[in-house]
């Protein structure tokens, strides 16, 4: 039943892409995804933003169908996680980069990829735009992933591209939507 919520929600998000995304690379055993969003906002606030991520991430891509379980401390080491009841919870990620106001990089195996023992690093790297506000670029660069789980890279690509879309929606707006 989980799979097929997230597989419908993953569907859903196909056509909220950003206008920027791009999947890098790929190859057997993992690839390289991008997307970019320019955001009415400076690097610092875009940063920022970032840490709220309980207000921006999509509930259908949780565990606990509640975004605002989520939390994601802006340091290093800081957890990128998710509570759940009875005291349970899920770390999707951890902070390995933390520069304010320039990137943030999480190591971190997203939705299904967390059961399969891949590596995953999801970089924001954000820069003032040349027209105002900030550019934000997202890389998730995932390696050691099975044959029969490379399938989903353009379905993974479109779920975290839409994570952006949210984002920037958010800090522009106040809501994700």
């Amino acid at each position: 039943m989980r799979a097929a919520i997230l597989a419908g929600a993953a569907l859903a998000a196909i056509a909220t892409v950003p206008a920027h995304a791009e999947v890098k690379w790929i190859s057997e055993t993992g690839f390289r995804l991008e997307n970019r969003a320019t955001v009415a906002a400076t690097p610092d606030k875009v940063y920022a933003a970032l840490g709220q991520i309980g207000a921006w991430w999509d509930s259908a891509h949780t565990y606990s169908g509640k975004a605002g379980n989520m939390t994601l401390e802006l340091k290093p080491g800081g957890c990128f996680c998710e509570s759940l009841e009875k005291g349970g919870g899920v770390e999707h990620g951890r902070v390995v980069m933390a520069r304010p106001g320039q990137v943030l990089r999480l190591e971190t195996a997203l939705g299904p990829l967390q059961d399969e023992g891949v590596s995953g690093v999801l970089t924001f790297t954000i820069k003032p735009a040349e027209a105002g506000g900030a550019e934000v670029i997202q890389t998730y660069n995932v390696g050691g992933v099975r044959a029969d789980m490379m399938k989903n890279t353009l379905l993974i690509d479109r779920v975290v591209g839409s994570q952006l879309i949210r984002f920037k929606t958010f800090v522009e707006t106040g809501k994700p939507e």
